[in-house]
């Protein structure tokens, strides 16, 4: 396992069967962007269906699109809600830091330390294949984990404020990733994922 805090965005983290840039802090005004994302945001907590059982989770949710694009993950439908001028900034200087275009945005609001998100790969078949999907940090600064699907080798990075991280490539299909619950922190966490829907 190895812990990387330093930001190069031109060093892919990955050893191997994946891309993932680490462009570090890119946000300047983080605490105004925070504010407005709290207040303006539609959240709701997120759903699941597991094991035939549905599940509310503490963890909040949002998502956000160029249309109301339909997405199915963890067998619940969600319909996509339009930008509003908070997201079309960020996703503006998103995409002017990294080179790529979105057209949608899944939003996660983690209340404390305790919130996490559990082993998993954003293989859903809306998303464009091989497409980048650009993760951004408000907040609590926290780790956030790669493992490999067979070799089981392990990458940890640490994601601060008004950090962003770009996966892309293969990365969804050789490497899972999760965000860790921890102790040491307390604080709130929104995290921004950019998307590219495709539509049939």
């Amino acid at each position: 396992m190895r812990l990387f805090n330093s930001a190069d965005p031109n060093k892919n983290w990955l050893p191997y069967d994946g891309t993932v840039n680490y462009f570090g802090v890119v946000i300047d005004d983080t605490a105004a962007f925070y504010q407005s994302l709290m207040q303006d945001i539609a959240w709701k907590n997120d759903e699941a269906i597991i094991f035939g059982k549905h599940i509310l989770t503490k963890r909040k949710v949002a998502w956000y699109g160029d249309t109301a694009f339909e997405y199915t993950y963890s067998g619940i439908l969600k319909r996509a809600l339009p930008w509003n001028e908070t997201l079309l900034r960020l996703k503006g200087i998103v995409e002017q830091v990294s080179g790529e275009t979105f057209n949608s945005c899944l939003l996660n609001l983690y209340h404390d330390g305790s919130e996490g998100m559990a082993w998993h790969s954003d293989g859903e078949k809306d998303l464009k294949k091989n497409g980048a999907i650009a993760s951004l940090t408000f907040g609590a600064e926290r780790k956030f984990s790669f493992k490999h699907k067979e070799s089981k080798e392990k990458v940890d990075l640490l994601l601060e404020d008004g950090s962003l991280l770009i996966m892309k490539d293969t990365t969804q299909t050789h490497w899972l990733h999760r965000l860790p619950p921890t102790k040491a922190t307390h604080g709130p966490r929104i995290n921004l994922t950019f998307r590219t829907i495709e539509e049939v």
